[in-house]
């Protein structure tokens, strides 16, 4: 099981999500966790819901924070990190980003790309993503070499 926590409420691309959710089995299930965004701006904003990302990880959590100043991984490295990991917890910030208190918490920082994307369709990007991580998993030829 593979937990997602991210900042903010609605589904905007629901339904796709959904889909690849669907095909997701095993240690590739998702566990969502929706963290609230914060009525503040900036630097508050980014405080606020960090402390609300922490509350939502143990101590013993291997913590993934998707970041634009991350490392970059193909989509195999990708898959590898997921299955070498015991069920780990990936983490999109909100649109002012993660303190710096729960960057250093991570144990990996995990760019998409260099750049930004809004956090609604960062979801469904690494939706897709772990559903490609499965597929190369497990043999399947959705992820083309």
């Amino acid at each position: 099981m593979i937990t997602v926590i991210s900042v903010g409420k609605k589904y905007e691309y629901a339904e796709a999500i959904r889909d690849y959710e669907k095909r997701l089995q095993g240690v590739f299930a998702i566990r969502w966790v929706l963290v609230p965004n914060s009525a503040k701006n900036g630097p508050e904003a980014r405080k606020t819901e960090s402390e609300g990302i922490f509350k939502a990880i143990n101590s013993s959590d291997y913590i993934v924070l998707l970041d634009e100043r991350g490392v970059q991984l193909t989509s195999p490295e990708f898959s590898e990190l997921l299955t070498t990991e015991h069920s780990p917890v990936l983490v999109i910030g909100g649109a002012y980003g993660v303190s710096d208190e729960l960057r250093q918490r991570a144990d990996k920082v995990v760019a998409l790309g260099k750049m930004v994307f809004p956090h609604q369709l960062v979801r469904l990007i690494l939706t897709e993503q772990i559903y490609r991580a499965q597929t190369i998993a497990q043999g399947h030829p959705y992820h083309h070499k």
